[in-house]
């Protein structure tokens, strides 16, 4: 699972398209906590995140949404900048 961005202690990954499923989205990991985010609304999905991770995750496909959507498509993946 390839490592899109990390920032303030969350890792976000994207998972190869064949063993992954609709629809398209991230995950969040911050220590034992995990959240799965839509990148078409920015929504967590599934998961344990707290708040405050939550507004950063969408915060950063805010920034990085439709490059997030191209990787998702091209399965071309490349590290993005972090968000302040």
């Amino acid at each position: 699972m390839p490592v899109i961005s990390r920032f303030n202690g969350i890792v976000i990954k994207m998972y190869l398209r064949q063993k992954e499923h609709n629809p398209p989205h991230i995950h969040a990991i911050c220590g034992d906590n995990i959240g799965m985010f839509s990148l078409s609304d920015g929504e967590m999905f599934e998961g344990d995140l707290g708040n405050k991770e939550q507004k950063m995750v969408q915060k950063f496909i805010a920034k990085y949404g439709k490059e997030l959507l191209d990787m998702w498509e091209t399965q071309q993946f490349k590290f993005l900048p972090p968000v302040e």
